[in-house]
Formats: C-alpha cells, structure tokens, sequence
C-alpha cells in the first residue's frame, strides 16, 4: 500500500449554536455554509475535482465519541478497506464498523490520546 492519508477531507467541531455560527463564517469570511456546513473544492495533482468539508456539529453531537474532545478530523484516503486492516495490524484501536454511501466509504479509528480520526475514501463525483 503506496499512499495512506492523501488530504483533509474535513474539519468538524461542536458549537453551541449551529445557525449564528454558520452565519458568523458565512458573513465574516464568506463560507458558502448549508445545512452540511460548507464545501470547499481543490484540485488534486492529477488535476481531479476534490473536496474538503467544513461543519459544525451540535454541542450535544454523540458522533465524536468515544473521544471527549469538541473537535474531529477527517482524512481522506485510498483503498479504505486494506487501510483498516493495516491498521489494525498495527494495534490501532477502530472505531465501529465501516460505513459505505454514493459519496464514498467511511472508518473510525483512535489516535495515540484518543482522539477520533474519521477516514473517507471518497467518490467526489457524487457532490459534482
């Protein structure tokens, strides 16, 4: 396996106000924000369409857990399934069971403090 991470796909965080958050960015730094948070598009090398996700999460949110941080990272990455089972060679610690939808495959995984890394093999294609 050649390549692990490729890019961020995603920064989450909690807030205590999902709407005047996302107008905050939306107004002051021009986020393009919807009820996903805000998409921002790249380039990869090769020159192929790319996405990074900017979103806020309630402050209740259950989806950062186990970890009690106020923030998640998502990563984007190639071959997500020979990438959990490395992984998992390796002795880290996977969260749940992968996940597959038309944007792509999902896995959790915990960093060396616990913290929960979401990683997405995407399929960019599908927000085009």
């Amino acid at each position: 396996m050649k390549k692990r991470v490729t890019g961020i796909g995603g920064l989450f965080f909690k807030t205590k106000n999902l709407s005047t958050t996302k107008d905050w960015y939306k107004k002051h730094l021009g986020f393009n924000t919807d009820d996903y948070g805000s998409t921002f598009w790249w380039k990869d090398q090769e020159g192929n369409n790319c996405s990074t996700q900017w979103s806020p999460f309630p402050e209740d949110t259950k989806y950062y857990q186990p970890s009690k941080k106020d923030f998640m990272f998502n990563y984007r990455v190639e071959n997500l399934v020979e990438l959990l089972k490395i992984l998992k060679e390796e002795g880290v610690t996977i969260v749940g069971e992968m996940k597959e939808y038309e944007y792509g495959k999902f896995g959790w995984i915990l960093d060396n403090e616990g913290n929960k890394i979401e990683l997405w093999e995407p399929i960019d294609q599908a927000f085009l």
